[in-house]
């Protein structure tokens, strides 16, 4: 069995926004028990990360991405847009996770939280979750 919903996140600076409730009410709202769900944010300057919802540790995972990708470093794609800083964080962090699934619920660890980062706000994003399973 597969089920589908899109939902919008709109964003205003370099965020990092939990997601957990929205995707943990999409499993919910699905009629599969067990499985697995697959959660993709169809852009090229945004990702899907999973870690633990600590306001220190969010600020952190932020600050070190623009220390290890910084956002004038002569790209060649900042002639078209200005934005490769955005895209190169993205390929780095990835636009997708996939997270088991069971009794309906989301399969994650005891701290993990699920996240949209937004490296090139301000945006309205799309987060796509695809379930499949029993």
């Amino acid at each position: 069995m597969f089920y589908f919903k899109s939902f919008h996140v709109k964003t205003t600076k370099g965020e990092i926004i939990d997601v957990t409730t929205i995707v943990g009410e999409i499993v919910s709202k699905s009629r599969v028990k067990n499985g697995l769900a697959v959660v993709y944010t169809p852009h090229t300057t945004a990702s899907v990360i999973i870690n633990e919802n600590e306001k220190g540790l969010v600020e952190d995972i932020r600050e070190t991405l623009t220390k290890i990708v910084t956002k004038s470093a002569g790209y060649k794609h900042d002639r078209i847009d200005d934005n490769a800083h955005s895209h190169i964080k993205a390929v780095i962090v990835g636009n997708s996770r996939v997270i088991p699934l069971v009794d309906k619920k989301l399969g994650l660890g005891t701290w993990e939280h699920v996240f949209l980062a937004d490296f090139d706000p301000p945006r309205t994003r799309t987060v796509n979750v695809l379930i499949f399973g029993e």
